[in-house]
């Protein structure tokens, strides 16, 4: 039965359960069936739309009494392959749908190119759907397959399209079990188990798979544990894992705090490392950028993961980060302050954390700044100058307003008086800060006592209420002048914040624009604090490495009277060198950041070169991982057909007849020639690899190459016809190689040429250069995949593996390369492609070289 939905029903989105195996034959189309035989017996709607049983007899049984929706047939390269009948399974309209291999290529002709689009078709339309896929088809896990088990994966799903799914269920077998499966033949037919168990199927390939498996589904049950507390509103912790959150200052106890916290985080497996830093909404925290910046590289390098969140409570804000992440312990370092300090500001951060954590186990970690901190401060610190200077306005401008008031008291009364002296108090403050400002709020408050109170000339106060409006004065000017100063250094922290945000932006922004990062760090540096020369020399042999400016600065000499030199580490192996002026304690915390940024694109440069040094390496071993992977078939079977021909020809057993014998020597003889030819590529390859490849360039004529080059061929191929080659003047090029190079591209055009279709060679002859354009009407290939038909061992989908390894367009392009021309793929007008063959002209043409053929509505058009 069918589901009839009226149309102006809404459709729901069916849902998706997706067997997840971690390797193929783990069981998960077995599982998916019983699954579906489950819900037909509890009377689901249940049809089948694609399964691949691959001829194993349990599994075929269990398809036994399901409903089969029929599959398409389509023709791929004179191939008939089934495919799913997505219409027809739409027509049907199940309410749940098997689909078997989610991350099937579907032939092309179809509704689309993947079977996962397929799926996502039959949900939209309200379908539920089972689908199976192995763990090695994610795409964020093909390049990690690939390097386990040395064979690619070609056909990937995008990791987002399982993650959507309403269940995920993994399918897992012990690699043990799973091999005896095999061995059984269970799994694949009895000539493939020995061949499947020595490569892909062995031990610690299956183990590698399982735990990759079981990864990637344990992070998806993590995302879903936490969408469920979310929607739940649980803000309790639920130790499902270890989560050991670091907080961060910025100070230097940060190295101490996050190698405990690792080492905690190490304890369990499967543990994570959070750092976090807390900053202040306002932008104004007074944690060091550089030191920041170190911190985080050392987190990131012991696997953890580094956080900034925005908080004024401190406490409430790392608890709240804790319980988000599902943290199960919180690693403080015990304060910097002293005990008077801590006696004057009350309890500190890591006190109040812990006073609130809870179910979360706080770690205070002793490190050996512990108790350093200093007192305080009333006010912003000034230069001795500036902090003499509001000591005696203290004392000066009340006195001041004293001897003035004095002049005007019949005309002012003491209220005026009051305010008047308040004013003096708030300028005191904005000039020498609060301790200035109680001096002159006490100096301020004896004066108006003595001389506007009365009784004047006396410290005595007749009236209470006189009493009262001097000690509201006292402490109204005590409290004003105190939001005054911390106005005032506000101001100053956020203009000093917001120049070295702008500083750092223009640093960051300099670095990306740069080619060369480090000689822009150096100018950034010198400009940015007015110096003259910046200089990164060698620690240890004190070699130049890159410098700015140009003052050569030589640590050791003594610096001239109004400029100094300065020496900075940068990492382990380098000092940054700074001549000019002397940096004020303000400009080193910035100064931090720029070695920082300093000492991150030096190690990037260097993993830069051993990336570049090491992808020689990488290159080799990939060519010889495909070199294996691909000759071990093509270079067995001409060898054996050869053998097996000479072995027959050589047998006293049988008589041949004359027709009988002269076949078998040809089969030999075509045999030995694919194996000529096939090792003769392999060695011009690694010829051209090595740089080793003996050139002998002179003047070639193509019709003496062409005959040659297609003599070369074998029989069978469609006719190859050249199209007027004497035009052309003769190419500089190597004989035996360019005769080489023809034949390859000439065995590539008449492989994929369409049936009886002859392959066209043309020729014509522009500037220096002469054009050799071999057409074929085969199907064509992909833009995209234009650069990769000329990597080694690339058929692009070609599965017949008696047709070579993919060498001959390498090779081709390698030699054509060699001889100073270039071999290119064009598309052909109507269809197929056309290999262009570019080179040298030997000699130019008689009378300059001939016109282009122009179109009619451009032949001898100005250009305008």
């Amino acid at each position: 039965m069918s589901r009839d939905l009226s149309p102006g029903t809404a459709v729901r989105r069916g849902q998706l359960r997706v067997y997840l195996g971690s390797a193929p034959g783990v069981g998960k189309t077995y599982r998916m069936l019983d699954e579906a035989r489950r819900r037909r017996d509890r009377g689901a709607d249940v049809v089948v739309g694609f399964i691949e049983c691959h001829g194993r007899r349990h599994t075929e049984n269990m398809l036994q009494g399901l409903e089969t929706v029929p599959r398409l047939t389509r023709s791929y390269r004179d191939t008939e392959f089934p495919e799913m009948d997505v219409d027809a399974v739409l027509a049907r309209r199940p309410a749940v749908a098997l689909v078997d291999e989610l991350a099937h290529t579907n032939i092309p002709g179809g509704r689309n190119a993947k079977r996962w689009q397929d799926v996502e078709d039959l949900l939209t339309a309200g379908i539920d759907v089972i689908t199976t896929v192995n763990i090695q088809h994610l795409e964020s896990l093909n390049d990690v397959v690939q390097k386990i088990t040395g064979i690619p994966q070609r056909e990937t799903v995008p990791d987002e399209v399982v993650r959507r799914a309403d269940q995920i269920e993994l399918v897992d077998m012990a690699p043990q079990a799973l091999r005896r499966r095999m061995a059984h033949g269970n799994v694949y037919k009895a000539e493939k188990v020995d061949a499947a168990l020595s490569n892909y199927f062995r031990v610690g390939n299956l183990t590698a798979l399982r735990e990759l498996a079981l990864l990637w589904v344990a992070g998806r049950v993590d995302e879903g544990l936490r969408d469920y507390r979310a929607s739940h509103n649980i803000d309790r912790v639920w130790e499902t894992r270890e989560r050991v959150v670091v907080a961060l200052t910025g100070g230097p106890e940060g190295e101490t705090l996050i190698r405990r916290a690792a080492r905690i985080a190490d304890r369990t497996a499967g543990g994570d490392l959070l750092a976090v830093h807390v900053t202040r909404s306002d932008g104004l925290a007074g944690a060091s950028p550089g030191a920041l910046a170190e911190q985080r590289q050392l987190v990131e390098s012991l696997g953890g993961s580094y956080h900034v969140v925005v908080g004024d409570d401190i406490p409430s804000a790392l608890l709240a980060f804790a319980r988000a992440h599902d943290a199960t312990q919180l690693v403080l370092g015990t304060s910097r302050r002293g005990r008077i300090n801590r006696f004057l500001t009350g309890p500190g951060t890591g006190q109040t954390t812990v006073d609130g954590s809870e179910d979360i186990d706080v770690h205070m970690v002793t490190h050996a700044f512990t108790g350093r901190g200093r007192l305080p401060s009333l006010g912003r610190r000034h230069s001795t100058r500036r902090t003499v200077a509001g000591y005696l306005a203290g004392v000066a401008v009340p006195t001041l307003l004293t001897a003035v008031l004095a002049q005007f008291h019949s005309q002012v009364n003491l209220t005026t008086d009051a305010l008047i002296f308040q004013l003096g108090v708030v300028g005191v403050a904005l000039l020498g800060g609060a301790t200035s400002a109680l001096l002159a709020s006490l100096v301020a408050s004896l004066l108006l006592n003595y001389y506007f109170i009365p009784p004047v000339h006396t410290f005595t106060i007749g009236e209470p209420n006189n009493v009262i409006a001097l000690l509201v004065f006292a402490v109204v000017a005590l409290a004003v002048s105190t939001v005054v100063d911390r106005a005032a250094r506000l101001t100053q922290r956020a203009a000093r914040a917001t120049a070295e945000a702008e500083t750092l932006s223009t640093l960051a922004g300099s670095v990306l624009r740069g080619a060369d990062a480090v000689p822009a760090l150096l100018e950034r540096t010198g400009t940015a604090f007015a110096l003259e020369s910046v200089a990164l020399l060698d620690a240890v042999g004190r070699d130049t490495i890159a410098r700015w400016g140009t003052t050569r600065p030589v640590p050791g000499d003594a610096p001239a009277p109004d400029r100094t030199v300065t020496e900075l580490p940068v990492g382990k192996t380098t000092v940054l060198i700074l001549t000019g002026r002397r940096l004020p304690a303000a400009d080193q915390r910035v100064l931090i950041a720029f070695v920082a940024h300093i000492a991150a694109a030096l190690e990037r440069d260097r993993l830069a070169t051993v990336a570049a040094e090491v992808e020689p390496i990488k290159a080799a071993d990939r060519m010889r991982t495909a070199l294996l992977a691909a000759v071990s078939h093509d270079l067995r079977t001409p060898l054996a057909v050869a053998l097996a021909s000479v072995g027959s020809l050589r047998s006293p057993d049988v008589e041949f007849s004359d027709e009988d014998r002269d076949e078998l020597l040809a089969t030999a003889d075509e045999s030995l020639v694919k194996l000529t030819r096939l090792v003769e590529n392999l060695l011009d390859m690694s010829r051209l690899q090595a740089g080793a490849l003996t050139l002998h360039l002179g003047p070639t004529n193509l019709e003496d190459v062409l005959p040659r080059a297609l003599d070369s061929l074998l029989d069978g191929y469609a006719p190859v016809q050249p199209l007027d080659l004497d035009a052309v003047p003769p190419v500089l090029a190597d004989p035996p190689l360019l005769e080489r190079v023809l034949a390859n591209v000439f065995t590539n055009a008449l492989r994929y040429n369409a049936p009886g279709a002859p392959v066209l060679v043309a020729a014509s002859h522009h500037l220096e250069r002469v054009e050799i354009r071999v057409i074929d009407r085969g199907p064509g290939i992909a833009p995209e995949d234009r650069d990769r038909v000329f990597l080694p061992f690339q058929r692009l989908g070609d599965t017949d593996n008696t047709t070579g390894v993919g060498l001959g367009l390498a090779l081709s392009r390698g030699l054509a390369e060699a001889m100073g021309g270039s071999l290119e793929v064009e598309d052909t007008p109507g269809g197929g492609t056309t290999m262009l063959l570019t080179l040298p002209a030997a000699e130019p043409p008689a009378g300059g070289p001939p016109a282009p053929d122009l179109p009619d509505d451009e032949e001898g058009g100005t250009g305008e």
